[in-house]
Parts: structure tokens; sequence; C-alpha cells
């Protein structure tokens, strides 16, 4: 690398504020710097000085293309390459980029899911330039983060609705400081910062698996001999093969503007963890993205292949993407700060009890932001959060809200000093609550933890549920205050009775416990299993009035999603089906005969000697394993009768989804088992899949 230090490096290849400030006239960057920070339409001169220095600055760094950069309800991103450059009469070239091309690209609409907003015929999209998400260059290429939308303007992305519902949660947020006396912020922002989960295998052994290269799980695998009870793994000292990976993923990261800070190994074996620094909402979605994007890319560089499935192996973690959100002024003031005392803190505890109100009545919302297929094997397991939706506060805002709903609150609960015991060592200041892993929602000292989202998902879904639901509450609690006569006074009564209605969502126990479950139904608190059950909220009339009164989703739109997600549902079980089939019936079945036949062949030569030898140990494992091949045999064709008939099935999308959870998945399970039992049994040498403790301990 050409460049020496981190600072040189980061953002070295980002069209950012200071290359703005450096290669756009005073007046063109000012311009620009008012729309970015206060939602002013960009005039289409100013748009054409900004493309001609984007080009410029593009190609000086390599650039031979530029792509309006998007992300459509696949769950990935998607762009289209167009070079710089436009032929000329006398058979040269020039280099051109307009404002226009900037501004607004034409995709084709119809290839891409729209949950019925558009037809194959109906071609026509837009691509609009997101100038608060910097562009940046990447492969050769300058990418412009762009929002996609239909020719009739729906929303056919994840980042319009993370957009609208950032400006809806400023709106209402702004209200509610204005009557605590704050006038000089302009917008509130939320904050987001992921921690990533990932698995990294060797890229040999994942050529052999068919399932992990189809459908991102293993389909068939036996227990390793060892996993990870030893609890020898999470934070361990990283092999050296996975600190070169995790180098040159930081040093890209960091070149795109990226703020990778933490890395670590995870729990299960082979699997690690990123985390970045906080960033504005949607950047923070775009950063994610290509922080997936680059670690499959960079893994393959190093004989690897990285893994972002919830749940790869069965038996061992799962990976989520721990989303940790706050609300911040534009001058700095974070909004979910307690500060020393927060029960003197009445600000604070006002967006407090806004969170905990929208978690609460929305909890069938914040539930579908972490619904996926791949998630469904990892909420509730004992390694993440259950499926209940709660909020975990700690000692001492649970004390402050006590206090509160029984009269005032007077006190703060301290942390004071822990002392280790060894005079070397010094005293460390003790935080005022514990943490807890259990729990999917958790406050963490100044921001929420969200803990459920899948490793695999684009954050930008819970982000934009989490900031509408917030949005609404603070709106009610602006509502309110706005007619008070005595703020003060109004305030205390509002706080303790949101405390009241709403502590039912509070819960700082181990949420893991089969006693939570029980707990969580007399509580009312509904436990939404799977995600079939969890998507029908997308159009709950409640939730289609929420989205439309913040001007997030519309009814058209949520129902698009709507669908959109069961026929995702219904074509990823489907795909592993078809997939679990192959396996079965090409690589499986084939090796446990051939393994038959050797045991029948061995039983056949011995008594071929005319020995009097016992072969009760050769003949017993025939007959085991022929029993569980035929019982094999038996459930594929189960299996594949069953995929035939919902080939077949007529009638709604959630009907069929439902088909395939329950039977199908179910099947699935059942043929999984048995060719489980066959592993542990079948020669190793004959076995075709890299076993679990090939994959996961021979890196």
């Amino acid at each position: 690398m050409a460049q020496n230090t981190l600072s040189d490096i980061f953002g070295s290849n980002v069209f950012n504020d200071s290359v703005m400030r450096e290669r756009l006239p005073k007046a063109t960057y000012k311009a620009l710097r008012k729309t970015i920070d206060e939602g002013i339409p960009l005039e289409p001169a100013v748009a054409e000085v900004v493309a001609n220095a984007m080009k410029d600055w593009a190609i000086e760094k390599g650039a031979t293309h530029f792509t309006h950069w998007f992300q459509p309800l696949t769950g990935i991103t998607a762009e289209k390459r167009d070079s710089f450059i436009s032929p000329t009469q006398d058979g040269r070239v020039i280099t051109e980029f307009s404002g226009k091309e900037l501004i607004k690209g034409e995709p084709d609409a119809s290839s891409f899911p729209s949950g019925g907003l558009r037809a194959t015929f109906e071609a026509r999209g837009y691509t609009a330039w997101d100038c608060t998400s910097p562009a940046f260059i990447k492969d050769n290429t300058l990418y412009i983060p762009t929002a996609f939308c239909s020719y009739t303007g729906e929303a056919l992305d994840l980042k319009i609705p993370l957009l609208r519902s950032m400006e809806a949660l400023s709106k209402q947020a702004l209200r509610v400081l204005k009557l605590f006396g704050n006038t000089t912020a302009k917008k509130v922002i939320t904050t987001v910062g992921p921690e990533q989960e990932y698995f990294l295998i060797d890229k040999k052994m994942y050529d052999k698996r068919k399932d992990l290269i189809l459908t991102g799980r293993t389909l068939f695998g036996a227990k390793s001999p060892k996993g990870q009870e030893m609890e020898d793994h999470y934070f361990a000292s990283i092999k050296e093969r996975i600190s070169a990976f995790m180098k040159d993923l930081d040093e890209e990261l960091w070149k795109l503007g990226i703020p990778a800070k933490t890395k670590h190994n995870e729990v299960a074996p082979a699997q690690h963890e990123l985390a970045t620094v906080y960033n504005t909402a949607n950047i923070a979605s775009d950063h994610n993205q290509l922080t997936m994007e680059l670690m499959k890319k960079i893994a393959l560089r190093h004989g690897l292949v990285c893994l972002l499935h919830e749940k790869p192996f069965a038996g061992v973690n799962g990976s989520g993407k721990h989303i940790n959100w706050s609300m911040s002024t534009d001058d700095g003031q974070n909004l979910l700060d307690p500060g020393h005392t927060p029960h003197e803190n009445a600000q604070f505890l006002v967006f407090l009890c806004a969170v905990i109100k929208a978690i609460d009545e929305y909890a069938d919302l914040v539930r579908v932001a972490a619904a996926t297929p791949g998630n469904d094997h990892r909420l509730g397991a004992n390694e993440a959060p259950p499926a209940i939706v709660s909020v975990f506060l700690g000692e001492q805002l649970t004390d402050i809200l006590e206090q509160i709903e029984n009269g005032g609150a007077t006190t703060s609960k301290q942390g004071g000093v822990l002392k280790v015991g060894v005079s070397t060592l010094p005293a460390l200041p003790k935080d005022s609550t514990d943490r807890n892993r259990t729990s999917p929602f958790a406050f963490t000292g100044n921001k929420f933890e969200f803990r459920m989202v899948g490793s695999s998902s684009s954050i930008a879904n819970a982000n934009f549920i989490l900031n509408t639901i917030v949005a609404e509450s603070l709106s009610q609690i602006a509502d309110r205050l706005e007619k008070a006569t005595n703020f003060d006074e109004e305030v205390q009564l509002l706080l303790k009775e949101i405390v009241r209605k709403h502590k039912r969502i509070i819960f700082n126990g181990n949420g893991y416990s089969e006693e939570w479950v029980k707990e969580a139904e007399k509580r009312g608190l509904p436990n939404i299993r799977s995600t079939v059950e969890a998507i029908p909220a997308l159009i709950k009339e409640k939730n289609v009035k929420l989205m439309e009164k913040h001007g997030v989703l519309s009814k058209v739109e949520l129902e698009s999603r709507y669908e959109i997600s069961l026929e995702n549902y219904i074509k990823t079980i489907n795909i592993e089906a078809l997939t679990m089939l192959d396996i079965a019936k090409q690589q499986i079945l084939p090796a446990v005969i051939n393994f038959a036949t050797k045991i029948a062949e061995s039983i056949n030569s011995v008594k071929a000697t005319g020995l009097n030898v016992d072969i009760s140990a050769q003949t017993e494992l025939l007959g085991e394993v022929s029993s569980l091949m035929s019982e094999f045999k038996k459930n594929i064709s189960e299996l594949e009768n069953a995929v035939n008939e919902a080939s077949n099935m007529n009638g709604d999308s959630y009907s069929k989804a439902c088909y395939y959870r329950d039977v199908i998945f179910t099947k699935m399970g059942i043929l999984r088992e048995i060719g489980n039992k066959l592993e542990t049994i079948v020669d190793a040498e004959l076995w075709p899949l890299p076993t679990y403790a090939d994959m996961l301990f021979n890196i």
C-alpha cells in the first residue's frame, strides 16, 4: 500500500466532506451542504459542477466506470456500471459525467422483487442520488449511493423507508426538545453501530458442500466430538490465517471510510465478530452492506469462505447482528445519555420512556425486523435472544422508574468502585448496572442494543421500524405536553402513566429460561416463534396507520413487502428442500449403499473361509445400516412428495408459507436426523461430505 499510516488510509477512497471542500467551488460546496444538512433541493447547475468534480477525482483514483448503487428488496445490493467515456466524431473518446447522470438512473424495476407493484412489462424504475451518504471508489468504479423507486413513485428498496423514518423521528424529537427549551438543534439523527458476526471455513471444505453453496447452511451434519462446550474460542488468540484476513479486511474497510473498530473470536469454533463505530443510520446501513460484501470477497483471497447465514451449523451458536441504536442532535447531544443523576434528567427520562412505550406497543413490528427464515433457527435457541420482545434497563433505571411510578424519583443508584483485591491492580470504576446478553433490546449506558437481528440481514429494516415506532411515541408525547398548563407537573404525570402501562415489557432476568416464557405469557407479551407468524404484522391496521401517518410506507408499499417476505420464505425453504433431496439421493444414499455392500462382502468373505468365526458385529452393523438406509429412503420419498404437492398448491401466499413451515420444514428435520445417524456409522473414507469437525477446526 502506498499509504503508511491509518490516518492516510482512512477514507482515501471516499468523496467525503474534506474532498468536497477541497475540490468544489465555495458556493457549490455550501449549496451541497445545505442539501445534505437541511434537505434543500439541489439545483441542476450545482449538480453539474459536483458531477464534474466527482468524475475528475474518481478518474485520478483509477476509476473508469460509475454506478448507481442501490439496495432492492432482495436484501443485497445492486449495481449497473457505465463507463465515463463518450465517443467523438474523430474516432476518439472524451470522459463525461453529467449532473443528470449523478442524480438519476433507470434500472429495470420489473426484475427486482416488488410484491405486485410492478408487472413484467412495467419495467421502468428510478434510482435517485442519496447525497447524505458519500460516494466512494471500489473495483475501479465510482459508486453513488442511491434510493430505488418505481415509475409510479413507490419505494422498491430498503433505503427510502429508512430515510423517511429518519425524517419522521427528527421531526417529532425536535418537537419534544423545543418543549425542554432546546431551540438550537435543527435535526435529530438516529445513530447506529452494528456488530457483525460471521463464520470462516476453508474453501476446499466449502466446495464439497452443495448445501453451503446453495443455501448458506448445512442441511446434514452430525455434531462434532468437540464443539464449543470447552468455551475456549471466545476472545481466544486469533489464528494467523484468520488474523491475516482480518488485517486485509480492516484496510479495505478503512479505505472506504468504514470505521471498523473491534475484532475478536466469537463463542462458536470458526466464528468471529467485527464491530464498527456508530454512524448516521443510513450511512451505517450502507457501510454494513459493504462490510458483508467485502468479508466474502476478501475471505476468498485467503482460501476461506465467509458464511453469514444465521445458523450454518446445527448444534453450535449461530450468528446475529447487534445494532447499537441511539438518537443525537446535530449539535452533538446524545438524547439517551442519562448523565450522572438520571433521576433528575427529565428530558432523558421522557426519551427513554418514549422508547419503552414504542417497543411495547409495536412489539410485533420489532419482531418483524428480525424475521427471516435463517433467523428462525437462532432466536430462542439458548444462544440468542428469545422471540419474545422485552427491554432490559438494569438496576439503576429500573429503580428510577419504580420511584416514578410510586410518586417521584429522588435518587439514582451509583456503581461505586470495584476492588479486585490485588495491590498492584487499580481500583475499577463500577457501572451502576450489569449487562444482560439474553435480552433482545437492552439499554447499555447511552444507547439500546437490539440483539435479535440476523447476521445476513440489512440493518435498514430494523432501523426504519425502530425510528418510526419511536417517532410515534414522541408524537403522542409532544401532542400532550404542548397542551400542558404546568409543563413540569405534566411531565411527571406522563412518565408515571407510561411506566404503569408499559412496565410489562421491562425484564432484567434470564431471557433464555423457560420461566421467562411463562412469565411473559402472564404479562400478555407476544411470543412470535416463526417468520411466517411475524410477517402479517406488516399489514395489521394499526401498523399501516402508523407507517402512513409518518409517511414512511403506504398501505400499498406495506402489502408489497408482506408478499415479498412470504415469497422469500417459501423460496428459501423450497431451495433448501430441493438441495437436501439432491444431497440425500446423489451423495449420501450411494455412499451408504457402498458401505453396506462392503460389510456384506466382508461377511461373505469370512463365511467363505469355512472358519467358525464370530461375525455378529458385522451382521449387527449391516442390520443397523440397512434399517437406517431403508428409513432414509422412505423419508426422501416423503419429502419429495411434499415438495411436489407444494409446487401444485393454489391459494394465498400465507397458506403456502404455513405449509412449507409446518410440513416441508418438519420433514426436512426428520430426514436430517436419519442422515446424521448414518454419518456417525458410515466409514469416514466413504462419507461424501466434510464433517463438522473438518470444517470448524481445520483452518
